[in-house]
C-alpha cells in the first residue's frame, strides 16, 4: 500500500546547530521506508538545494524546496514559518527573502525576514504554521484574539497556500496549539498537515542530537539549567507510525501528500543559460554584468600592486 504520508519539516546538518541528519542517510532512509518525497526545510537556508536534489533525484524519490524562515517585525521575538517552493517562481522568491535576511535582516539572535518583505513577495510559496510560528507565539502570551487575527491576515495573503501544522512530539504547548489550529481550520477552511519537527534519523539520535546543541551553545549535558527543546520523539518516523499517532485527524495525514503533490520545483543543474548576447531586454543585465567584471578585475589588479 503506497505511503499516505510525507514528512514536510526536516532539518539536516546544514541547520549547522538543531540537526545531526545527513542527506545521504536522509534520502537513503526515504527509500528504505518507501516514502515517495520528503521535504527538506533548514533553517534560513538553502545551502543544501542542489545536494539534496540531486541525491533524492539519484533515489527516485521527489524532493521538496524549502526553509524554516525566523519572522519578526523591529525588535519582537523571531517566530517561525516554514516555506515550502511550489515551482520556480517560489524557489526565486524564497531565495530572495533568504538573501535580504542576511544582508538586512541581521540582529543579536540571528537573521529575520520582516513581515512586510513577506507580503510582498511570496510568489509560488506555500506557507506552514506550527507550534514557532506567529499565531502560537500570542497563544503562548494569553492573546488568543491576536493569534485568531494572525490567521485571517495571513490567509487573505496566502490564501489556498496557509497549512496549519499539527505536532505530537511531547512538548507542553502542543495540546493547546493543537487544539487552536484545528479550531482555526474549521473556522476559516485552512488545511492542517501533520509534522515531526525531524532532527535526527532514528529513535536513538537524541543524545547524539543532544550533544551537538551543547556544543553549539556552549553548555554541557547535566546541566540543569539547559533549556529542553526537544524530544526523544523528533525523529524520521515510518509513515504508519505518524498514521497511527494522528488516527484521530487522517486528514492531516493525508495533506502531507497532497501538499507534496502540489511542490513541483525543477531545477536545471546542467544547462547554463547566458542570455543573448545583443537583445535589446538584455542589454540592462548584460550592463551590469560587465561593470561587475570590470570592478572584479581591477580589484584583482589592485590587491597584486598592494601584495607586489
Amino acid at each position: 500500500m503506497p505511503a499516505r504520508f510525507v514528512h514536510l519539516h526536516v532539518h539536516s546538518e546544514y541547520s549547522l546547530s538543531d540537526s545531526t541528519i545527513r542527506i545521504k542517510g536522509l534520502v537513503k532512509r526515504c527509500a528504505q521506508l518507501d516514502q515517495p518525497s520528503v521535504a527538506l526545510t533548514d533553517r534560513n537556508n538553502l545551502f543544501a538545494l542542489v545536494k539534496f536534489y540531486r541525491a533524492a533525484e539519484g533515489a527516485g524519490i521527489k524532493p521538496v524546496m524549502g526553509a524554516d524562515i525566523s519572522i519578526a517585525d523591529g525588535d519582537e521575538p523571531a517566530s517561525t514559518l516554514t516555506l515550502l517552493c511550489r515551482d520556480h517562481d517560489g524557489y526565486l522568491s524564497l531565495s530572495r527573502l533568504l538573501t535580504r535576511a542576511w544582508m538586512e535582516g541581521h540582529r543579536t539572535d540571528g537573521v529575520v525576514v520582516r513581515p512586510d518583505w513577506l507580503r510582498d513577495c511570496n510568489a509560488g510559496l506555500f506557507a506552514i504554521a506550527g507550534r514557532h510560528g506567529p499565531a502560537a507565539r500570542l497563544l503562548a502570551g494569553g492573546r488568543d484574539d491576536l493569534a485568531r487575527q494572525w490567521y485571517t491576515q495571513w490567509r487573505e495573503v496566502f490564501d489556498e497556500r496557509l497549512f496549519l501544522q499539527l505536532t505530537r512530539c511531547g512538548f507542553d504547548d502542543e495540546a493547546v496549539h493543537n487544539a487552536l489550529a484545528l479550531q482555526v481550520s474549521s473556522d476559516l477552511s485552512l488545511p492542517v498537515i501533520a509534522g515531526n519537527d525531524v532532527r535526527f534519523l532514528d529513535a536513538d539520535g537524541f543524545d547524539a542530537h543532544e550533544a551537538r546543541v551543547c556544543i553549539s551553545t556552549g553548555r554541557v549535558l547535566d546541566d540543569p539549567r539547559r533549556p529542553k527543546l526537544y524530544t526523544r520523539e523528533q525523529y524520521f518516523k515510518t509513515a504508519d507510525a505518524m498514521a497511527a499517532l494522528f488516527d484521530d485527524v487522517p486528514d492531516a495525514i493525508d495533506n502531507t501528500l497532497a501538499l507534496a503533490q502540489r511542490c513541483n520545483l525543477e531545477l536545471r543543474l546542467q544547462c547554463l543559460d547566458l542570455g543573448v548576447v545583443g537583445c535589446t531586454g538584455q542589454r540592462p543585465s548584460l550592463e551590469v554584468a560587465l561593470q561587475g567584471f570590470h570592478l572584479f578585475v581591477m580589484g584583482f589588479v589592485l590587491c597584486f600592486k598592494l601584495r607586489t
